[in-house]
């Protein structure tokens, strides 16, 4: 049981759990940097006026190149 809890989920994408732990973890750091940035932005709109945007377009780009070196893969 709680080896499907550390396996299953990074199986169904082809990863390890190194692998998965890798990529979530810097989906969470990029989200967290973001999330920081648009409420330090909220409270001073003259600080951290790109930083919400900055790290959607990064979270972006992470997402394709995943969905391109999976697809890349399985050609």
């Amino acid at each position: 049981m709680l080896r499907r809890l550390f396996t299953d989920h990074p199986r169904s994408f082809d990863e390890t759990y190194a692998q998965h732990f890798s990529v979530a973890a810097r989906f969470g750091a990029v989200m967290l940097r973001g999330g920081f940035g648009a409420l330090v932005h909220a409270v001073f709109p003259g600080l951290c006026v790109t930083t919400g945007s900055r790290a959607l377009a990064e979270l972006n780009a992470l997402i394709e190149a995943q969905r391109a070196g999976k697809s890349a893969g399985n050609d």
